[in-house]
């Protein structure tokens, strides 16, 4: 019973990041061999058209790639926020003891790359792309895992979901600091005071789906003027997102039993619709179970599939059709030092920090998990696919000469990364190796 509570839903997040993974493959294979065929012209056309809001005293347009990237992005990014927030309080990181092996991994896999950067780094003009290695694609390095079956434990799952979660709040920490415009801080402080209001409204236990809605599209267009990059709202508006039920199971059940029965005492018509009597019913029915549910519970279950299976595939491939042509100008130390960041910068940092760490006695390596699973794991962190290119575009967006070589970079970078985590964890994990515990 405790095993399906707690187990079955994450084993369905990572179901459905894996095959979110498969999709984000196939958008960024559909991308490049898009961009270099004979319509290509078409390919980046279509991502600069202009779209938006004209009338004679107003003027709202942007880049239907900016909308991908500032607007469907916010979602992607408010779906982190929830995913964060419950993490933190109900899930693997609500504990010093929880959060320890994952956040060490986490805190690996971003200083290394980013100390790697800066020392090969030789351009003043690319130094801005150190955030770029940073983060690790849940999506595709869950997808890899899941291609190796039972060959690796859960708990290597959960930690690889659990670093990568820590990796984006990290990631988002840099975005909202070095990645943002000039500030007007009156129009920040205006989306603050907004932002306030929701937090109070969900601390007196009020929330309303449309209220947030409404209020929260203000919040993103004050943070899109004020300088701050809008999908920071998105993570911040998940916070005000309440995870308690208004009511308790035993609550929820008697009310139930309550309408279960009134609805059999209920005439029934000969016509297709229902009675009056079964419509006040059903409607009981709907409110008892808008109290049961949570609301974060409820959004992130809402959102997951349209994040996973349109979103982050549409992002993929608005951004990952990168012209390959001799002719393009591509800055080749930029390349290498994006590639030699994913794979060796990651896999060195993550798994070097949790054996030191492990070491110390600072962390608990669970039993089911072998060195070559943590080597394994540390290089399919290496994978940066989604918010390293965002990342890449946040950074180069004046210097965007830069932006095709870093995006090259990555997505060799992360090939390489996948292709050797994919053959360690393969290799190492029969059936001695997976019972083999991490040796002091």
């Amino acid at each position: 019973m405790i095993r399906k509570i707690f187990l079955t839903p994450l084993q369905k997040f990572i179901k459905i990041e894996s095959f979110s993974g498969i999709l984000l493959m196939l958008s960024t294979i559909l991308a490049l061999i898009w961009a270099n065929s004979p319509l290509g012209d078409t390919y980046r056309e279509l991502w600069q058209y202009d779209i938006g809001i004209v009338t004679q005293s107003f003027e709202f347009k942007k880049p239907l790639i900016l909308w991908i990237n500032d607007g469907l992005m916010a979602i992607f990014f408010f779906l982190i926020g929830l995913e964060i927030k419950r993490e933190l309080l109900i899930g693997e990181l609500n504990s010093t003891r929880k959060m320890m092996f994952p956040l060490v991994g986490a805190l690996g896999g971003m200083v290394v790359p980013v100390v790697f950067f800066l020392v090969l780094n030789q351009n003043p003009e690319t130094v801005k792309g150190w955030g770029i290695p940073m983060a690790t694609d849940i999506a595709f390095s869950l997808a890899i895992l899941n291609v190796l079956g039972k060959r690796v434990p859960l708990s290597l799952k959960i930690f690889l979901t659990a670093f990568a979660i820590v990796d984006d709040i990290g990631a988002i920490l840099v975005i909202a600091v070095f990645y943002s415009g000039t500030i007007n801080t009156t129009l920040l402080f205006i989306a603050l005071g907004l932002l306030a209001f929701l937090y109070f409204l969900s601390y007196k236990g009020y929330y309303s789906k449309f209220v947030m809605f409404f209020v929260g599209l203000i919040i993103w267009v004050l943070f899109l003027k004020s300088g701050i990059h809008p999908t920071v709202a998105g993570i911040l508006l998940a916070f005000s997102v309440p995870i308690r039920q208004k009511i308790d199971t035993s609550t929820f059940l008697s009310h139930l039993d309550i309408v279960y029965n009134n609805i059999k005492k209920s005439s029934v018509l000969q016509t297709p619709i229902l009675s009056d009597e079964q419509v006040k019913n059903v409607y009981e029915l709907q409110s008892w179970t808008y109290k049961f549910r949570s609301p974060l519970q409820h959004l992130e279950h809402s959102l997951h599939g349209w994040v996973a299976y349109f979103i982050i595939p549409i992002f993929a491939l608005a951004n990952a059709g990168v012209l390959i042509d001799s002719s393009v100008d591509l800055d080749t130390v930029l390349v290498i030092n994006i590639i030699v960041c994913l794979i060796v910068g990651k896999g060195i940092g993550v798994s070097s920090f949790v054996i030191l760490a492990r070491k110390i006695g600072i962390i608990e390596v669970p039993r089911d998990i072998s060195f070559k699973q943590i080597l394994g794991v540390s290089f399919l962190a290496g994978i940066g696919f989604t918010m390293a290119i965002f990342i890449a575009s946040l950074a180069f967006v004046t210097h965007p000469e830069y932006i095709d070589s870093a995006k090259i970079g990555i997505l060799i970078g992360s090939f390489i990364s996948a292709i050797i985590g994919y053959t360690i964890l393969r290799m190492g994990s029969d059936k001695t190796d997976t019972n083999q515990q991490l040796k002091n």
